[in-house]
């Protein structure tokens, strides 16, 4: 199998030397060219035909967001990797990335690190995404079915959901959330992999298009009917139960599956409390963050959904799950919502929105 073709776009020369030499290091990887603008950069994708592209955010002449919408017009399905400064105005721009139609992102090093620091961060952060893109590329079309468990037989009604998402999950979820019911009566709680201030954004325009009230959680609230709660970037999230009803917790304790918050953190505690009134829910991500978390489910007596291969960004974590015969049913991203709201009964048609866009602005004072 022929190595995967990378271009490389950033206008810091260091950062271009600290990507490519990341990257050149797999045998299973070819730079086949740097740019350090959009400009260059749409050039060099007509000149090299990569098979990934790695995006800088903020450059000169034309940034990440111009370079993109250019990108997405001519190359509708080249995987795009934004690179992001893990700021408010750089997690900011990467919600509008995403909703753009890049495909994933990584947060670049920090500055104070060394060089050698820094290659480290490139390849334990954008080697796997590079990976997974270029065999998700290499393997469209080539369907595969899984016999899902049968579910007949359980009747206990829905009283929480859980969803768990990694790689191209913004996107999945600003698709997913807006179609729910409106009268949705019961809790909501998700684990996004992301850093911090990107899952507050994230709640923030969620919760812009959504016909639910979605929020970051600050651990302590009690869940309520109808809201959703968003494990914030670098906590785990778990359920605790309190005289009051089921609280949000958080903590830093150590990263599971590479990960904090993780998906296995957040179901375990959800399969404890709820059992089999629990919907677990499994979307488009890497790794298999998620698997030991539907296994509890499972055990429990809840039901489970996955998001197939041909909708997903990368069929890893629901992959898993759907191989593992977790799975209740393996859908495509668009029949999941409907499949949650004949779950939990019927209700009033949900308001539809379209991609992850930013919130409305309020109008300015007259």
């Amino acid at each position: 199998m022929p190595p995967t073709r990378v271009l490389v776009v950033d206008d810091a020369v260091v950062v271009r030397r600290l990507i490519s030499e990341a990257l050149s290091g797999d045998p299973d990887i070819e730079v086949v060219g740097t740019a350090a603008n959009g400009r260059i950069a749409l050039q060099r994708i007509r000149q090299c035909n990569p098979d990934v592209v790695t995006l800088d955010v903020e450059m000169p002449e034309m940034d990440g967001l111009e370079t993109l919408r250019h990108l997405r017009a001519e190359f509708p399905s080249l995987p795009v990797i934004m690179c992001s400064t893990l700021t408010e105005r750089g997690a900011s721009i990467t919600m509008d990335a995403l909703a753009l139609g890049a495909t994933d992102y990584i947060t670049k090093p920090s500055q104070t690190g060394s060089f050698d620091e820094s290659m480290q961060r490139f390849r334990d952060d954008l080697l796997p995404r590079v990976k997974a893109l270029s065999r998700r590329a290499a393997a469209s079309g080539s369907m595969k079915t899984f016999v899902a468990r049968s579910a007949g037989l359980r009747a206990e009604p829905v009283r929480i959901i859980a969803i768990g998402v990694s790689t191209g999950g913004p996107n999945a979820l600003s698709l997913l959330m807006p179609r729910l019911r409106p009268d949705l009566d019961v809790p909501i709680v998700i684990v996004q992999h992301m850093p911090p201030m990107f899952t507050r954004l994230l709640a923030e325009r969620l919760d812009a298009h959504c016909p639910l009230s979605v929020k970051e959680a600050a651990g302590g609230e009690l869940l309520r009917a109808g809201s959703v709660y968003i494990a914030p970037g670098g906590f785990h999230m778990l359920l605790t139960q309190q005289a009051g009803g089921v609280a949000t917790a958080l903590n830093q304790g150590p990263q599971e599956n590479s990960c904090r918050p993780a998906v296995d953190v957040l179901f375990r505690t959800v399969a404890s409390i709820y059992g089999a009134g629990t919907l677990g829910v499994i979307l488009t991500g890497m790794g298999q963050d998620g698997l030991r978390g539907c296994q509890e489910i499972h055990e429990r007596g809840g039901r489970i959904l996955a998001q197939d291969e041909a909708s997903s960004v990368v069929w890893g974590m629901p992959g898993f799950v759907a191989k593992a015969g977790l799975a209740d049913k393996v859908l495509p991203l668009d029949a999941i919502a409907a499949e949650i709201n004949r779950l939990a009964g019927d209700g009033p048609k949900p308001r539809v929105a379209g991609p992850l866009a930013a919130p409305p602005r309020a109008a300015a004072p007259s």
